[in-house]
């Protein structure tokens, strides 16, 4: 029998990508809310407790609101896309790579981790939790994301204004994503975090720059390599490049993936590392991140129906 998955917030970019990928697929079961239904809390009540699966693909707010409409009694299985549950108590990070699958697949509440974190942590979080590098560390993150990641709006502001090629954000510090990044790194300090949107529909990369020499404890840049080889070995979706090309590049056009690569560069004297993630902001950093969280969870193949 087929799981039943209702996605509140099927219009938004993430469900509607969700939906997509889902429909064709005959181990689930669409719950769909015609027209104004979408909006009606009642229906919204009914299909929220009805289904096997909820992924939520809402602001914060209304995510809150989502989750509030689920009776204590149901049995309903929740993936939160929005970032209001990434630090709460009683929900799992939805990073089978750093949590567990096991972790995930046993999970009532799975709150979907930010596209930058994903990077972020992927790149540092082993190798805090293996001792290569300190916890205490104040770790910089230099990233840059296509624009689908900002939802309709900034879709439409890059699509309509054709000269906009880098929009630096955040720049009052205090970002939203510091706290999972924080908490789920096992760091000390938030790390300094310098986002940006530039002229790419989906994309991301995001990089931690490591002066080696400076850091009291850290590991050498190949250590930090294999260290990181060693965690993801055998992840159909984390792979770690062996080679260290002169140049990394994201494309505009390029289609949707799942996957998730790391790099790990070195100056010659191994005074300096650079860490890098590539990933697509609306794969591995939101939906795919979401249908991998939902295959462990309904007993499939973590990359049943995944971009790899």
């Amino acid at each position: 029998m087929a799981h039943t998955v209702f996605i509140d917030g099927a219009a938004g970019t993430t469900g509607l990508e969700i939906v997509e990928r889902l429909a064709p697929r005959p181990e689930f079961e669409l719950l769909v809310l015609e027209g104004d239904r979408r909006k009606d809390p009642a229906a919204r009540r009914e299909a929220l407790n009805e289904a096997d699966f909820a992924i939520l693909c809402l602001p914060d707010d209304a995510a809150r609101e989502a989750v509030a409409l689920i009776d204590p009694a149901s049995v309903t299985r929740v993936i939160d896309a929005s970032t209001a549950f990434r630090v709460a108590t009683g929900w799992t990070y939805g990073f089978p790579e750093l949590v567990g699958r096991d972790v995930v697949a046993g999970a009532q509440r799975v709150s979907n981790p930010g596209c930058y974190p994903t990077g972020f942590l992927a790149l540092v979080a082993p190798l805090v939790r293996g001792g290569l590098l300190p916890a205490d560390w104040p770790y910089t993150v230099n990233a840059v994301s296509g624009y689908s990641g900002g939802g309709k709006a900034l879709i439409e502001r890059f699509e309509d204004d054709g000269d906009i090629a880098w929009r630096g954000y955040g720049l009052a510090l205090g970002h939203k994503h510091l706290a999972e990044m924080r908490r789920h790194g096992g760091l000390v300090h938030d790390p300094v975090f310098s986002p940006a949107v530039i002229a790419a529909h989906r994309g991301m990369a995001v990089e931690v720059p490591l002066p080696l020499v400076a850091i009291p404890g850290a590991a050498p840049a190949d250590a930090l390599r294999n260290a990181l080889a060693e965690f993801y070995a055998g992840s159909p979706v984390v792979s770690v490049a062996d080679a260290r090309p002169d140049e990394l590049l994201l494309r505009a056009g390029a289609p949707g993936s799942d996957r998730l690569e790391l790099h790990v560069f070195a100056a010659a004297d191994g005074s300096q590392a650079r860490l890098i993630a590539l990933l697509d902001n609306l794969g591995k950093g939101a939906s795919g991140a979401a249908i991998q969280s939902l295959n462990l969870m309904a007993g499939l193949d973590e990359a049943s129906g995944l971009r790899l």
